[in-house]
Order: C-alpha cells, then sequence, then structure tokens
C-alpha cells in the first residue's frame, strides 16, 4: 500500500469551509423526515424538496413521492410538503381546495422576500425581482402578488432597458442564491437610473450563499482547479462556478458525483479546491476526495471561512413536537 501512494502524484486540496447544506436545506429535508417518521409513508412533496438528485433518492427510498404539480397527488390524507424554494399562492390555495394537509417547507429567508414583496405592493410601489426566469424561488416570488405587481430583471440590459411607469416609485427584492457581483451590477445599474428606488432593510441574498462565494473567492486564486459539488439545476452551485473562474481559477467544474469527474481535466493539477453547493450533502464531498485520493497522494487542508454554526431555523410548526421527541 505504501509503495502504491508513493507512486502517486501528490497533490493539495484545499477544502472549503463553510459548504454544503444551509439551516434552510437542513430544514427542509428534516420536514419530510419527520413527517415521514410522524405519520408514516407515503409522503408527498412538491417539487424536488432541494436541488439534489442524492437527496431526493434518499428521501424516496424512505417513503417520500416527488411530484411537481399538486393534481399528480391522489386525494388523500397523507402530509404534502412544499419545497425550500418557496411557491405562488395559488399552491397553497388549490392544496385548501382539496383539503391537503400541506407542510411548508419554504426557506424562512425565501419567506423574508415574499413578505417584503408584498408590503412594497401595499404601498402602492412598483417592483423589481433581480433573478432568473423558470426557478423555482423566482416562479413563487412572482406568485405572492397579482400578475404585472413584479417585473423581473435578469441583466444588466434589462436593467438599463426598464421603462417603468412611475419610475419614482420603485423597490427591488432579488432571489436569495443569485452571484453578489452579478446583483451588484443590477443593482448599481437601478440605483443610477432610479435614484429613489427602495432596497431590501437587509440584502436578499442568503447568509450561506455569501458565506459559500467569499470561501470560493479566498481559495479559487490559490489552485489549479477547483471542483464544485451540486447539481446542475442548483442556482446557488452554479454560481459558485462562476465565482472560481472570475477568481482566478483557470478551470472550475459543477458535479454531482465521482462518476461525473472528467479525470483528463485534473492530469497535471498539483491544488485542487473542493467546495459544494448549499443543497449538496457532505457525504458526497468525501465521495469526491475518495476518487481523488485513489490517484493522488492527498494533503488536506480547510480555508475557513465564516462560522455557521449557529445558524438553525425550526421546523414547520406542525413537526415541532416530533422533531424534540
Amino acid at each position: 500500500m505504501n509503495a502504491e501512494n508513493t507512486e502517486k502524484p501528490l497533490l493539495k486540496v484545499l477544502l472549503c469551509s463553510p459548504r454544503g447544506f444551509c439551516a434552510g436545506v437542513v430544514r427542509a429535508i428534516d420536514s419530510v423526515e419527520q413527517a415521514l417518521k410522524r405519520y408514516g409513508a407515503p409522503v408527498y412533496v412538491r417539487h424536488e424538496i432541494v436541488h439534489n438528485r442524492y437527496v431526493v433518492e434518499s428521501l424516496k427510498a424512505k417513503g417520500a413521492v416527488f411530484v411537481e404539480e399538486l393534481d399528480e397527488i391522489p386525494d388523500t390524507q397523507a402530509p404534502v410538503i412544499f419545497s425550500a424554494h418557496g411557491v405562488p399562492k395559488s399552491i397553497p390555495a388549490e392544496s385548501q381546495r382539496r383539503n391537503f394537509f400541506h407542510l411548508d417547507a419554504t426557506c424562512p429567508l425565501v419567506t423574508k422576500v415574499h413578505r417584503e414583496a408584498e408590503i412594497h405592493h401595499k404601498r402602492g410601489r412598483n417592483i423589481l425581482l433581480i433573478g432568473h426566469a423558470g426557478h423555482p424561488e423566482v416562479v413563487g416570488t412572482l406568485g405572492q402578488l397579482p400578475e404585472g405587481a413584479i417585473t423581473l430583471v435578469q441583466t444588466v440590459e434589462e436593467a438599463e432597458a426598464l421603462a417603468p411607469k412611475d419610475p419614482d416609485n420603485l423597490a427591488y427584492v432579488t432571489q436569495t442564491t443569485l452571484s453578489l457581483d452579478d446583483t451588484a451590477e443590477i443593482v448599481a445599474t437601478l440605483k443610477r437610473r432610479f435614484p429613489s428606488i427602495i432596497a431590501p432593510h437587509k440584502e436578499d441574498i442568503c447568509y450561506a450563499t455569501t458565506n459559500r462565494q467569499e470561501a470560493v473567492k479566498r481559495v479559487a486564486p490559490q489552485v489549479d482547479a477547483l471542483v464544485v459539488v451540486g447539481a446542475p439545476n442548483s442556482s446557488n452551485s452554479r454560481r459558485l462556478q462562476e465565482v472560481a473562474e472570475r477568481a482566478g481559477c483557470r478551470y472550475s467544474v459543477l458535479v454531482q458525483r465521482a462518476a461525473d469527474i472528467e479525470w483528463s481535466k485534473f492530469d497535471s493539477i498539483r491544488t485542487l479546491g473542493v467546495t459544494a453547493g448549499a443543497s449538496a450533502p457532505e457525504v458526497l464531498v468525501e465521495e469526491i476526495l475518495d476518487a481523488f485520493a485513489a490517484r493522488f497522494k492527498l494533503v488536506v487542508e480547510t480555508v475557513s471561512g465564516a462560522d455557521e454554526s449557529g445558524m438553525f431555523f425550526p421546523l414547520p410548526r406542525q413537526l415541532r413536537d416530533t422533531a424534540a421527541a
């Protein structure tokens, strides 16, 4: 074994911290697991509870049934859970109409954005939402208010082209999982064009997105390549890959599992950065490290940033006594 190790090239791995699960994701996954424990299978979940195939498959094996829309669910007494990304108001309304017992696992930081938008609307403001069209979180936020009350802004170009009816009566909110740098450019454009635009009281981009991006910015210039463990439909994971490239990393890649790694891209590297999106479990980070350890002799160093150990969101009210027990 030792002889084999000496033949492997040395690889220094800088492991980003924080990485992986955030408090909102932990709350969402725990909601499904506690519902299964309390009510038994099946538990229906509208949309992927979080954007990670491994997590979804693990919960399926325990009895969770994932659907895209409520009309796929038969009449049932079983719990119906809404995902961490949030849902339009039409979804709980439809759930009530069908007498479903629903549990809302929306991340509290997404709910904060929903409440902000509602307050602006009540005060008669036109609302701009900075985000990506089609992302479940954006669909949910747009669906908090009547159609046309919120205008989606995806790029600096769109911000430049905006022609609101009342440019002196604007407010903006943002998707929680965006790139800080991209959002800053769009916000700067909006503030230049509409000086009286009202910003969120507190930054909408969530603490976990911010912390993971800052950790990547520190590591990316120091490594030959960087691996982001996460799903291709995970917004915060894709932003981590983009942040790494902007911060000077020559090659960054988003992978779900070790089997996805294109090894020829790593032939000549001597330093590697590793991080994980907020919906990627640590077991997948370990799987990636094991795959590299089979080919390299690893020296692993953790690069620590913000401490998230105190972050916790309570479960939906109906499940709290189960979790305590």
